[in-house]
């Protein structure tokens, strides 16, 4: 689909990396890729809708608008998940980073 094809030139949802960080190879993704992608799918285990937003949202850079209609939701209903959504994840990752201490 168009939409598809504009999502892989945009990356294709792989994260942004600045000039120097790539310079710098490391075999292990950085910890705190980790606990995100952790937490992300704990996220979509609970609530597969709110995973599917931040995804298309952080990950394939969509708008609000792009997303409502990716997901057939109203741009309210995305605005709600996504908030939520990184509420979630940032409470699930300083979980973490606690246990972890």
């Amino acid at each position: 689909s168009a939409r598809r094809r504009q999502h892989l030139r945009r990356g294709g949802g792989a994260p942004h990396v600045e000039l120097q960080e790539a310079l710098v190879v490391s075999p292990e993704p950085p910890a705190g890729l980790v606990a995100l992608d952790d937490a992300l799918q704990a996220l979509a285990a609970i609530d597969p809708r709110k995973g599917q937003v931040v995804e298309l949202r952080y990950f394939g850079g969509l708008s609000v608008k792009e997303s409502a209609e990716a997901l057939k939701v109203s741009e309210d209903t995305v605005l709600r998940d996504w908030r939520l959504a990184k509420m979630w994840l940032l409470t699930e990752i300083g979980g973490e980073k606690r246990h972890e201490a």
